[in-house]
């Protein structure tokens, strides 16, 4: 190995079959990012204009430049949205892809676009109003599964159903009251998507590399034609912020994270042992080898969906947490885990209010089982405290003989003597069958925000306001 030959031999073969032209595939490889920043193109090529247009009305370029810079762009998007755009991994990137196409069409005046400005707070801006958008998309499809949901529980404000706690029968609630709390999870996480645009609702624009620009830009002019609130007010924090990223996938994940508890409960509702509800076709298949099998998948890809989600948010955690200011190349990782979430967050919804509005619910199955578990123990507890006046302590324990000699005679607590429950506590009279039965037991709490069917009904007209 005198001379150089064999040693670049022997690196090529190290670089191997992929890479076999050297350090410099590896480096295109590695650096390019076309292959899915191009998703950004219409934002890029938004971004562009409105930076044209502020660069002419400033004097920076003249009136004639920006009116071809708009024209190419606007004539590279209808390019790109037509399938007729060559895009090119030697460019990096969706702006040097741009920026290339728009000098071949409109000549030396294109060179122009790019004053007062970086690739950083370029990128920043395009990934800034993907994400907004994005929210936007987010905050209507969580509007249709609340809106799902509180057709369900109207339908189903006085149809009864068991209370789990543990996953073991509690007490009686109805099936309405159930719907609701999934409206009150899917709520929170639409008011959470509104504070991020609220929070993200900032141009990045004109910070340029780190510094700002020495140019009289105005950037309050480019923050306003696109569309957000004012411009960022530090150039180093904008450049090498992903906060709205981080957001939206922190959002993602709870949100996930509230579908795949739905999901489960579906899976469990729809077994032969539950029986709770049945979903139509459109959201099950059936077994390649058992002909009998009739099982909720989509149900079950929506839970998986939350594995995929929450590992976006901890990648990207994991890139930005040793990252000194301002900007580094690191950054480029993250839109693929902002675009994958929003891709399998936005199916994962749109499922979930399609099986909502599609399931079909079994209330025989619901109210036979509403009685199981000694479900009304608390309410005959309750009785004794308010009627007899017994201290809640001691009611819970007479309640707990009364269940003891019902699970040993093998019925339930309302076919109980009224000999047998005397037997136990002489305070118990013949009223006390009146608050045994599961419909006497979920309209008895009345309580705010309690099961009571009147009390479902208040909880749905309050959210009918806030759709």
């Amino acid at each position: 190995m005198a001379d150089g030959t064999s040693d670049t031999k022997s690196s090529n073969q190290m670089w191997g079959g992929r890479f076999a032209s050297g350090p410099d595939a590896i480096m295109e490889e590695i650096n390019a990012s076309i292959g899915f920043d191009k998703k950004l193109f219409a934002q890029d090529i938004r971004g562009s204009i409105a930076h044209a247009t502020m660069l002419a009305h400033q004097g920076i370029i003249a009136e004639e430049d920006k009116t071809k810079i708009v024209e190419g762009l606007q004539a590279i998007q209808q390019e790109i949205e037509s399938g007729n755009f060559e895009f090119s991994r030697r460019l990096e990137d969706i702006h040097m892809n741009v920026e290339a196409r728009l000098a071949t069409l409109i000549g030396p005046s294109a060179g122009r676009l790019h004053t007062a400005r970086s690739r950083n707070d370029q990128v920043a801006l395009d990934f800034r109003l993907w994400v907004k958008e994005e929210l936007e998309k987010t905050e209507k499809a969580l509007t249709a599964l609340i809106a799902a949901f509180l057709d369900r529980a109207e339908e189903h404000a006085d149809t009864v159903m068991p209370g789990f706690t543990h996953l073991q029968t509690a007490q009686p609630v109805t099936f309405g009251h159930h719907c609701m709390a999934y409206v009150e999870m899917f709520g929170r996480d639409r008011q959470r998507v509104r504070h991020a645009i609220e929070h993200l609702d900032e141009s990045p624009i004109g910070a340029a590399a780190l510094a700002g620009t020495g140019f009289p830009i105005d950037r309050h002019m480019t923050a306003k034609a696109l569309g957000f609130r004012e411009p960022t007010r530090n150039s180093i924090d904008t450049v090498s912020d992903r906060d709205f990223a981080l957001e939206f996938l922190a959002i993602a994940a709870i949100a996930a994270t509230h579908l795949s508890r739905l999901a489960e409960e579906i899976v469990i509702w729809s077994t032969p042992q539950f029986g709770f509800i049945r979903l139509s076709d459109a959201f099950s298949t059936g077994s390649s080898i058992m002909p009998q099998k009739k099982n909720p998948d989509a149900a079950e890809l929506v839970r998986a969906k939350t594995g995929r989600i929450n590992g976006s948010l901890i990648a990207l955690l994991t890139v930005m947490k040793g990252l000194p200011l301002a900007y580094s190349k690191d950054m480029q990782e993250d839109k693929e885990q902002v675009f994958d979430a929003a891709e399998s967050l936005e199916l994962a919804i749109a499922a979930m209010t399609g099986m909502v509005r599609d399931m079909t619910i079994r209330t025989d199955r619901m109210k036979a089982a509403a009685g199981s578990g000694y479900s009304t123990a608390t309410d005959l507890a309750d009785w004794l405290v308010r009627e007899a006046g017994l201290p809640f302590r001691d009611a819970h324990h007479v309640t707990g003989r009364a269940v003891a000699l019902a699970e040993s005679k093998g019925c339930e607590l309302a076919q109980l003597s009224l000999e047998e429950l005397q037997a136990i506590h002489p305070a118990v009279t013949a009223k006390i069958f009146d608050v045994l039965t599961v419909e006497a037991s979920v309209a008895s709490r009345v309580s705010y925000g309690g099961t009571a069917p009147d009390q479902v009904r208040r909880q749905i007209a309050w959210w009918r306001q806030q759709t």
